[in-house]
This record gives structure tokens, C-alpha cells and sequence, in this order.
């Protein structure tokens, strides 16, 4: 088949990984096709772990099972080839006697890695490795750094005035509420966005000043973990982060007794801190961490090269004096998009990765 008919059916296999968005941890966006005489006569994907593979989804949805001998199957990632929740996806291809599979990127976690691709060309299938191969490997970037870097992936975002400040300086007493450089629609992205992601984090000043909830409620989807920093164990337990209602992780120097729903981690603040926090994150299989605060906290993890993605809104507020915002350093790919309301909204790709 031709090279272009191959990139066309594997961009679908994408368009249906995407809808598992937020809702497959810890396993990855996945999508396939079953295409006969260049039409497609099946489709699926993978929409939550403990169910069904996009290969099985796709193959189950085809009427007429003897098409599948003179067919080609499309995935997004190379198929599994190991019992899990699930029966291995390539074994089930080369039962049903499909002749060619088209794969967009090999799988690099460890109980797959190559093996999948390996025992369909060993059973005589066809296969193709590599088609929109960079597509395939951005989408499931969460997965991929995980498996990789053995530690979650890591989005920071902040909003910050024209004049480049993050916010007043202010006291957890101050009269003055948290600071709106954006407006109503850049929240409702954010909710969206935290509705995306496996955990959502802040750091002490931030959780202390601000009492963030740090939970989605303008979008619908899936509550993250909560993660918080607390060296000194100085937070009020009665902060909207300690109410329980979803899980929960402290990081402390204190020694402290688990309670419903919360955990407390106990871990050094020194200079080991940044490796072992992440090793922690990587252990308790959290594959994505949303940052949201603080500066402080944001601008170590930029200087130490601990991130992946920066999302940074720019409004046209100015606060002339206040707390700097982060600042970003290349080598970083910048697209930059524009909201009704002119909120700049920035996106920082770490280009060292």
C-alpha cells in the first residue's frame, strides 16, 4: 500500500487514541483501524486500563471476521505481547490471520519493547514500523518520559502580569484574596487541563496563601492526586488540600501517621531533594504531575531542567512590584496563542529531551 495511505490511516488510529485522554493510567493512548481494499471496516481504542486493547476493540467491531485475512491492521503503538489485565494483543493479531500490520511507534516499556513486533514477524505478518512515528511518540509523552526517564512527565503553569509579576507580595493573612491575571475562559482551560493529568501539585507559600482546592470543577473528568510540599509539617490541617475528599500526598521532614485519604512522605529538603522526590513520584507510578505553584518552587525546577512542558499565561494586568514571575531560558520550542480577551497563553517544550 502506499506510503501516503499509510500515514492517513494511522493519523485516524490518533484521532481515536485521544479520546482515552485522562482516562487510561497507567497505560497509554492507544487507537486502531482494520482497513480492506483501502476502506476501513473497523475501528477502537483504548478507552480505560483493565479493558480491552485498541487492537481487540478494533477487531471485534469488524462485521465480516474472514476480511480480516486479506487486511491490514493500524496502531498507534506497538501491540503488547504479554498477558496482562488483558490477553496479548499480538497474539490475538496472528490468530485472527491478519497478513500486515502497520505500527506508529515501537513500545519502550519494558514487558513489550520490541517483543510485540518480534513475535508478529515471527508468525509471518507483515509489519511496518514507524509511520508518523514522532506523532505517535508525542501523544503518549506522559508514558513515554515515564518508562524512559523512570520519573513522571512535568508541566509547569503559571500566570504572570505584562509587567512579569506572579503576584503581590502577601501573607497567608492578607486581606487581599489570590491575585485573577486571567480571566473566567483561562480557569475553565485549567480545570481542563488538571482534568487531564495524573497529579496536581503546589508548593508550602502556595497552598498557605492561596488554600487552593486544587480539584476539577469546571470540566469533567477524573480528580488527580493531590500533591503538596510541607517541610515543617506548618500548614493548617484545616486548608481545603487536608479535606479528604481525594487522594493526597505531603512531603515532610516530620515523621506523621497516615490518614484517610492522605499520605505523608517523609523525604530531606537538601540537595538530594529534587532526585528523590521524582524517584518517589516514579515508584507510586504517577506518570504526570501538574505544577502550579510556587515561583520559588517552579524556578528550581526550570534551573535544575526538571520539566517538560512550561504553559505560561500572560494577561495585561500590571502590579509594578510583587513577586517575579519564572523565567524561561531556551533551549525551548515557544508557541504562543492569543484568548478572545487577549490573554497570551505561551507553551515552553523542553528542547533538551
Amino acid at each position: 500500500m502506499p506510503e501516503n495511505k499509510d500515514k492517513v490511516f494511522m493519523q485516524r488510529c490518533l484521532q481515536l487514541a485521544k479520546k482515552g485522554f485522562g482516562n487510561t493510567y497507567p497505560n497509554p493512548m492507544v487507537g486502531s483501524v482494520i482497513v480492506h481494499n483501502g476502506k476501513i471496516i473497523g475501528e477502537g481504542y483504548h478507552k480505560k486500563s483493565g479493558e480491552f486493547h485498541a487492537e481487540v476493540n478494533a477487531i471485534n467491531s469488524v462485521e465480516n471476521k474472514e476480511l480480516l485475512k486479506a487486511s491490514c491492521l493500524y496502531v498507534n503503538l506497538e501491540p503488547c505481547a504479554h498477558q496482562g489485565k488483558t490477553p496479548a494483543c499480538s497474539l490475538f493479531i496472528i490468530e485472527k490471520k491478519i497478513p500486515r500490520v502497520v505500527i506508529g511507534c515501537s513500545d519502550s516499556f519494558e514487558k513489550v519493547s520490541g517483543k510485540g513486533i518480534e513475535m508478529l514477524k515471527n508468525a509471518g505478518v507483515e509489519v511496518r514500523v514507524g509511520v508518523l512515528e514522532k506523532e505517535a511518540r508525542r501523544l503518549n509523552r506522559r508514558f513515554f518520559t515515564f518508562h524512559e526517564k523512570k520519573r513522571p512527565y512535568i508541566i509547569l503553569k503559571w500566570a504572570r502580569t505584562a509587567d512579569g509579576f506572579i503576584d503581590f507580595e502577601r501573607k497567608a493573612s492578607t486581606a487581599i484574596k489570590p491575585n485573577w491575571i486571567t480571566d473566567e475562559f483561562s480557569r475553565i482551560l485549567v480545570h481542563k487541563w488538571r482534568a487531564e493529568e495524573q497529579s496536581i501539585m503546589v508548593a508550602t507559600n502556595t497552598a498557605e496563601k492561596d488554600n487552593p482546592k486544587l480539584n476539577i470543577r469546571d470540566w469533567a473528568g477524573n480528580q488527580p492526586v493531590r500533591i503538596v510540599l510541607d517541610k515543617k509539617m506548618r500548614l493548617k490541617t484545616s486548608l481545603n488540600l487536608f479535606d479528604k475528599s481525594q487522594e493526597t500526598i505531603v512531603f515532610t521532614e516530620q515523621n506523621k501517621k497516615n490518614e484517610k485519604n492522605i499520605s505523608f512522605v517523609k523525604i530531606n529538603f537538601d540537595d538530594s531533594f529534587y532526585d528523590n522526590f521524582l524517584k518517589i513520584l516514579y515508584e507510586k507510578e504517577i506518570q504526570s504531575v501538574f505544577i502550579e505553584g510556587g515561583a520559588k518552587f517552579l524556578q528550581n525546577l526550570i534551573d535544575k531542567n526538571y520539566w517538560d512542558e512550561i504553559r505560561e499565561f500572560v494577561g495585561e494586568t500590571n502590579f509594578l512590584k510583587g513577586i517575579k514571575a519564572p523565567i524561561v531560558e531556551p533551549p525551548a520550542d515557544i508557541l504562543t496563542k492569543v484568548s478572545a480577551n487577549n490573554i497570551i497563553l505561551k507553551y515552553y517544550f523542553n528542547k533538551t529531551y
